[in-house]
């Protein structure tokens, strides 16, 4: 897969590119990597049936976001839905109600293992595609005054698991997979997790201990797999 030619594809195939999201960070990730999007919102409930499991909740979200959008899609359009969840121990830990909710999901996840998962659909007139790409993230033990300083520091409520990994990582550690790290070089933006963090460094509060597969999965968009999978969608 040679990103450079599916960017190219991309940009030449579709007049305009749609993200269905109000996530500031998958916005933030597609324009770093040069997508004119335009951003649409709707608010659609995030409720799945309770019978599915890991990668099948992330992937029923991202497909009922796209279908709110079957309506006004349009030919040379593309719309990228998605949605990421945090599960541990067979249930979604999702965004945090208050902040007495998010300390007790941070405690819950602190000093143990989770996974990510994000849903990711790719949808023109007529046609629909979707994938999921799973992250495996470990937690450092932490204090009660960790977790709400950075509660109370990056104000989480918006954040599936009450974290972002952009604010959350010890200084100097690039969780990078080796496909990111190559993808963003052969790309031409080898500095996008640099752009990605949290503007003050040393506001970073350290609850991450390992990253074991994508980080920007982690975040919210897994772009590399995203590009593998138009590398197969795009004509």
């Amino acid at each position: 897969m040679d990103p450079r030619s599916v960017h190219k594809r991309l940009l030449t195939s579709y007049t305009e590119l749609l993200l269905g999201s109000g996530s500031p960070r998958r916005r933030q990730l597609l324009e770093g990597i040069g997508w004119p999007i335009q951003v649409l919102r709707k608010d659609v409930p995030e409720v799945p049936p309770g019978h599915l499991q890991g990668a099948e909740v992330a992937l029923h979200l991202a497909e009922f976001k796209a279908m709110a959008f079957d309506e006004a899609l349009a030919a040379g359009q593309l719309l990228l839905t998605a949605d990421t969840i945090v599960w541990q121990d067979g249930h979604v830990l999702g965004k945090p109600v208050d902040r007495a909710d998010a300390v007790r999901i941070l405690d819950r996840l602190q000093g143990n293992r989770h996974q990510v998962f994000t849903g990711v659909c790719l949808s023109l007139l007529g046609k629909r595609y979707c994938f999921s790409v799973e992250t495996t993230v470990t937690f450092r033990p932490l204090s009660s005054s960790e977790i709400e300083t950075y509660i109370d520091e990056y104000q989480p409520y918006d954040k599936a698991g009450a974290y972002g990994a952009q604010e959350c990582l010890p200084k100097n550690m690039n969780p990078c997979s080796t496909e990111e790290r190559a993808f963003l070089d052969h790309l031409g933006k080898p500095r996008l997790f640099e752009e990605s963090l949290a503007a003050d460094p040393d506001k970073h509060v350290p609850i991450i201990s390992s990253i074991d597969g994508s980080y920007f999965n982690v975040m919210g968009l897994p772009i590399f797999e995203l590009y593998r999978e138009l590398d197969r969608f795009l004509p």
